[in-house]
């Protein structure tokens, strides 16, 4: 019989998609009824799990009293208390919030707001920010332009701006060929030398993802590395965006990624597990040295959205919070992300495409090479991060595609969990992918014979 013609717009045209029924922890169903551990909460979104009820009673509750306003016209309890628990949550306490709906609208408005805070002071030539070559900050035209994604920057180059100019923290390859035992933490040298190269004077801000994450895989920095980088950013008078939309809200362990590393940062984007995946929601958020002129000069953030701090996400985005802190959930990440990351380490001993390991908390990930010594990466036309992805999800495992760090080239999964994920849940997990991966290298081999 001919399919009848479709109307929705998905990732892959033509592809078929099974359609999903309902979700109950770690698990999702189809409606054919097979099961999945969703080994990525999504897109690293779904971080309490998928079902909750007493997030679906927060939702019934504030939708019997009110869905929508205009933040232009109202503001409302959730709202305002949700700004007060963000900032209570941030180790200095002193962050305004501007809510959005995504990720990439967050890390563009942290971007506008820093602007903004060096134009009311008068210095309207500290426009330009810079960022790092191997990243990712969204998919609209500001946000990609300070992405260094080379996929997903591709199509769109001649409308880009090319902010990405810095090398990444990324050990397992060095792009300045150097060892983390003898560098002298070069890569964060890299910022300073790309100030000195543009002026100090054009540069609004610098921004960096706390661990790389669909750009590489789980990138972790070297230790003294963001102190480094926060000093050379305060030395040129740069403010420094973290962009949390991945790893902020107790995914790595901490509340925050860059609780890790010991460094406030100046802006601060969230998304993805600040409602963990129940509503669109997610903020830029700014110290109060930030806004100061702000509030002194325009007293307005040039910036906004329709659905902008709507009571309706606000009061779901605080049940998840309370969600996280009742359940321990910080203190969960850190301990079944070691024992996840104990596990892949010993996937590692047995499958020679592994070429590297690593992450913080439940964020993880995968890297696959073709020469474990040379770190060769495979071709990218043997597509075997797709593969992986595609044979996993027909045994019942999601994972995530990342970026290869060869300038794009390159295979790597990011393997991100439901934060509520127990031992067992885990366990299936990586017998899940162990399996996966051998049937993958036996494929590969045999292609190359």
């Amino acid at each position: 019989m001919e399919r009848e013609r479709e109307h929705l717009i998905k990732p892959v045209l033509g592809r078929h998609y099974p359609a999903i029924a309902y979700g109950k922890g770690v698990f999702l169903y189809d409606d054919a009824g097979k099961k999945y551990l969703d080994a990525s909460s999504g897109a690293v979104t779904a971080s309490i799990g998928h079902g909750v009820q007493e997030i679906a009673e927060a939702m019934q509750e504030q939708a019997g009293k009110v869905s929508f306003v205009y933040r232009s016209q109202f503001t409302s309890e959730p709202a305002e208390q949700l700004a007060k628990k963000l900032s209570d949550l941030t180790p200095g306490g002193d962050y305004w919030s501007f809510f959005v709906n995504s990720g990439s609208e967050a890390t563009e408005t942290a971007m506008k707001i820093a602007i903004q805070h060096w134009q009311e002071q008068g210095r309207p030539s500290k426009h330009r920010i810079i960022s790092r070559r191997m990243s990712y900050h969204g998919i609209t035209l500001g946000a990609l332009s300070m992405s260094g994604h080379v996929l997903r920057r591709r199509r769109f180059v001649p409308l880009l701006e090319d902010f990405p100019v810095v090398a990444p923290p990324y050990c397992y390859r060095c792009p300045l060929r150097q060892t983390p035992a003898a560098c002298g933490l070069a890569c964060a040298d890299d910022l300073d030398a790309a100030v000195k190269r543009i002026g100090a004077e054009h540069i609004a801000a610098f921004i960096a993802e706390p661990i790389i994450g669909a750009a590489g895989g789980a990138v972790v920095p070297p230790d003294g590395y963001y102190e480094k980088i926060k000093a050379i950013c305060e030395r040129h008078e740069i403010l420094f965006i973290a962009d949390e939309v991945m790893t902020g809200i107790a995914r790595t362990g901490e509340m925050f990624g860059m609780q890790h590393f010991g460094v406030e940062p100046d802006l601060i984007a969230l998304g993805k597990g600040m409602s963990a995946g129940y509503t669109p929601m997610a903020a830029a958020m700014a110290k109060d040295h930030v806004m100061a002129p702000i509030l002194q000069g325009s007293r307005s953030v040039m910036s906004g959205h329709t659905y902008s701090a709507n009571p309706q996400s606000a009061a779901v985005s605080l049940a998840v919070l309370a969600y996280i802190d009742k359940h321990g959930l910080v203190q969960a990440a850190q301990n079944q992300g070691a024992l996840l990351l104990e596990r892949l380490r010993q996937l590692a001993d047995r499958h020679v495409i592994i070429g590297d390991v690593r992450g913080e908390g439940l964020l993880t990930a995968i890297e696959f090479v073709a020469d474990r010594q040379s770190k060769h990466p495979f071709p990218p036309e043997l597509g075997v991060t797709n593969k992986i992805i595609d044979l996993a999800f027909q045994k019942g495992l999601l994972v995530y595609p990342a970026a290869g760090g060869v300038d794009g080239d390159g295979d790597a999964i990011i393997i991100a969990p439901p934060l509520t994920i127990t031992d067992e849940e885990l366990e299936l997990l990586v017998g899940l992918l162990d399996e996966t991966i051998r049937e993958v290298t036996q494929e590969l081999t045999a292609e190359r014979e």
